[in-house]
């Protein structure tokens, strides 16, 4: 299997991984740590030392997304942080960094820690800022995350990547390799929380990074600070994402659908001062996520409803199918009150955020039509 199939038929087959031992047709999980050499202390497999750096179900994993991705090469890491983490201590210690504001927080207050740590320089800059940022510094990374997490802005990957020579990462947690390809649009990496969408069942913590240039000094530091780290998704971790990939396009296709549906409803509700979602007209991203997303918009949504706080509250309090928890991407539906989690980010009071999952989009609708009355 190649990259010239299609997602759909790359997700299916799980771009090839069978069990070549029992003749099966799911690949089969191997946990063990270590392997075997034989009299002369010749490897079974020259691939399969130690774990920490080898894994079948690890490779198999891999193998799907880098597909999917159109990617040279691709490493997972336990969690989306660890792959952050693993890009931005490739820089060395007085560097600079440009990063785009008002992502995922958790991004943001790590790398504003690490970077302070090191002695870099961290240009912080809104989304409409990237590209003037980029053509008047001289940074050695650009990273932007695009939707943003929770705003919705979308960043025009392909005009700032042609703004810098710096490494340009893309976060492209909320529109999988389903719906952007960033590296097609001149992305040298791409990042993703597969814990998210990715995985989709909210039973596995996983991280990616995907590379256009596996020969870069960049991604050769990186898999070595994979390796020395210990920053390795696990073997049982690797098979369940393997299995949550084959469904992958289906269920970004039905989260699409289902999001977009909410959002023209909501955008109508007397009750909802403005959504924000990257799929809508009004949206101010519009135009750019036409063009960088194929297929849907995703699952994630903001809802400003109106009036303050308490209101919000109300409001996710009463919904019923919408789960209160935090995360996005799975087949539930979740539902959360930023402003009770982080407020100390600016974000707004009566600011929901939803993602959407794959259940009927009439009762999702209904749900939101009882908790805005």
């Amino acid at each position: 299997m190649d990259k010239s199939n299609k997602p759909a038929t790359i997700a299916a087959h799980a771009a090839g991984a069978l069990d070549p031992q029992s003749g099966g047709v799911v690949p089969a999980l191997q946990p063990s740590t270590t392997f075997t050499r034989d009299e002369d202390y010749a490897l079974h497999r020259p691939d399969n030392i130690y774990s920490r750096a080898d894994s079948d179900n690890l490779r198999q994993a891999e193998g799907v997304l880098r597909l999917l991705e159109g990617a040279e090469d691709t490493m997972l890491f336990p969690s989306g942080m660890a792959a952050i983490a693993a890009v931005f201590r490739t820089l060395p210690n007085g560097g600079t960094a440009i990063l785009q504001s008002g992502i995922y927080w958790g991004t943001t207050a790590w790398v504003r820690d690490f970077c302070t740590r090191r002695a870099i320089t961290l240009i912080e800059v809104a989304a409409d800022d990237l590209l003037t940022a980029c053509q008047s510094h001289q940074a050695g990374l650009v990273f932007i995350e695009t939707p943003s997490n929770p705003w919705l802005k979308t960043v025009d990957i392909r005009a700032i990547a042609s703004a810098t020579t710096a490494t340009v990462v893309v976060d492209a947690t909320a529109a999988t390799p389903i719906l952007t390809r960033a590296l097609d649009f001149g992305a040298d990496i791409v990042m993703h929380s597969a814990t998210k969408g990715i995985n989709g069942h909210s039973d596995v913590l996983a991280g990616v990074l995907s590379t256009r240039a596996k020969d870069a000094p960049i991604w050769d530091m990186i898999r070595a600070d994979r390796k020395m780290a210990g920053a390795i998704l696990g073997p049982f971790e690797a098979w369940l994402l393997t299995r949550a990939m084959r469904t992958l396009p289906l269920r970004v296709e039905r989260m699409s659908q289902n999001a977009l549906a909410l959002a023209e409803h909501l955008l109508a509700h007397d009750a909802v001062e403005d959504v924000f979602y990257p799929g809508l007209p009004s949206h101010p991203g519009y135009e750019i996520a036409q063009k960088q997303m194929t297929g849907g918009f995703g699952s994630l949504l903001s809802v400003l409803v109106k009036g303050d706080g308490d209101d919000a509250l109300r409001v996710v309090g009463k919904l019923q199918l919408f789960l209160r928890a935090t995360s996005l991407g799975g087949v539930e539906s979740l539902v959360e009150h930023r402003y009770t989690i982080e407020p100390h980010t600016g974000i707004p009071q009566n600011l929901i955020r939803a993602s959407v999952g794959i259940e009927d989009i009439g009762d999702l609708i209904a749900d939101w039509d009882q908790a805005l009355a």
